[in-house]
């Protein structure tokens, strides 16, 4: 039995793409093991949202060629769009497939093992079909959480971001494959889904009669017990009509993650962002207001070419306000092909990384402010756990607070109530309930 290993960097869509190959390989009888240990042939699935991004799929690649320097390796995702004569010609790839038709991979891998004439290196990355969604369909989970990829492509043309050139328009899923998938994960015990997307806001854009509003309800009437969680999302998304349908679904739970970027209207400005600093403080406002429990999470670039220090101030402040259970700060960092790293007025490194470094310190404090009050306000809570080690269980609740405690066994995938005693470092420390 031939093994394969699966390095998969970016986002929660490549996690399910990569699950897809996963699952193809194992029913054409291939090993798919842990991408550390030496494979008899690897797929890197890589991603291109930050210059770091792609120098990190690269490490990936040739990380791969050195852990079986006669493995075959084939590169897809976004970063395969963008350089593929580049990563053809590294050591160890035999082929480079782009993002219209990633299963290609396993055919490629396939064919090389079984010595079907060709010759390598393969390069197949030919334009993405705007009006075709990849059919891929999972019908096993390895994970507590599992993704759904729900839609692919994005049309924002954000100045900074590259992933519209990689990924091509919307295109959504259908939704009778998506609640079929939805059935299959929970009828094998599956307790948490999240539908993710390149633009998850988007889906339904391409379908008649189709929402993200209606696709929700429709899961959640067959979603009893099983929470659903959303990938990230533009702020725009949550208008009120949005929120009076989402507001009064069981299985949604009360944790959003919104790609806020900025605090500051004129700088989400210069990033070609579709709202403003007022319109995504209201949107909070009113998820607050209709789903009281809710809890966010974001992401923001300091900065960002233009940066001024009242604008950097002015994004201190909103999360100062919005109370972020967390966010993930990164200084700003040029993306060749993009309309930001043509741009004059960049803000020197040294400011970038000391802003981010003093807004990280910030909502560091804002998070254990958040803490403090959810302990006090309700410490015993309900955890589907997932990973265990040296001891130590944890999980997480609906609304995203990560919670440890110690443990004699491996508890993945059960739910249990947890008496919270104290945090630390962002993460909840208690007992099981069961231990009074």
């Amino acid at each position: 039995m031939k093994t394969i290993g699966i390095i998969t960097l970016g986002c929660k869509v490549n996690q399910y793409e990569s699950e897809a190959f996963a699952e193809a390989l194992r029913e054409r009888g291939y090993a798919v093991l842990d991408p550390s240990k030496e494979c008899d042939g690897y797929i890197v699935n890589t991603c291109t949202v930050t210059a770091e991004a792609d120098r990190k799929s690269r490490q990936m690649i040739r990380r791969a060629a050195r852990l079986n320097p006669s493995a075959p390796i084939v590169v897809t995702g976004c970063t395969a769009e963008y350089f593929a004569k580049e990563l053809s010609s590294i050591a160890g790839v035999i082929a480079v497939c782009g993002n219209s038709k990633k299963l290609d991979c396993v055919d490629i891998l396939d064919n090389y093992f079984l010595r079907t004439e060709a010759k390598y290196p393969v390069i197949s990355v030919p334009p993405i079909d705007d009006a075709k969604f990849e059919p891929m369909h999972l019908s096993g989970f390895p994970r507590t959480r599992v993704y759904i990829k729900i839609e692919d492509g994005c049309e924002n043309k954000c100045a900074y971001c590259a992933i519209p050139g990689a990924r091509g328009k919307v295109r959504s899923k259908d939704p009778t494959d998506i609640l079929s998938e939805v059935c299959g994960f929970i009828s094998a015990g599956c307790r948490e889904i999240v539908l993710t997307g390149i633009e998850t806001a988007s889906y339904g854009k391409d379908l008649k009669g189709i929402t993200l509003g209606k696709l929700l309800r429709d899961v959640d009437a067959i979603a009893s017990d099983c929470k659903i969680r959303l990938g990230s999302l533009d702020p725009s998304l949550f208008r009120q009509s949005f929120v009076d349908e989402i507001k009064d679904l069981k299985s949604l739970a009360p944790h959003f993650h919104i790609s806020l970027q900025s605090g500051s209207s004129s700088v989400l400005a210069a990033m070609r962002r579709k709202y403003n600093a007022d319109g995504a403080r209201a949107a909070m406002i009113r998820i607050r207001e209709a789903i009281p429990d809710v809890m966010f999470t974001t992401d923001i670039i300091v900065g960002f070419p233009g940066e001024s220090e009242e604008n950097f101030l002015e994004t201190v402040e909103f999360v100062k306000e919005a109370e972020f259970l967390d966010a993930h700060i990164f200084p700003y960092s040029e993306r060749e092909g993009t309309e930001a790293a043509t741009m004059i007025n960049k803000v020197p490194v040294d400011i970038r990384r000391a802003r981010a470094a003093q807004l990280i310190d910030i909502q560091n404090a804002v998070r254990d402010k958040i803490l403090d009050r959810e302990i006090t306000r309700r410490p015993i809570r309900e955890v589907l756990f997932e990973t265990y080690s040296q001891g130590m269980a944890s999980g997480h609740t609906d609304s995203f607070l990560e919670i440890c405690v110690d443990s004699e066994r491996d508890m993945h995938g059960e739910l249990h109530r947890v008496c919270i005693t104290h945090h630390s470092n962002g993460i909840c420390y208690g007992k099981l309930c069961e231990d009074k």
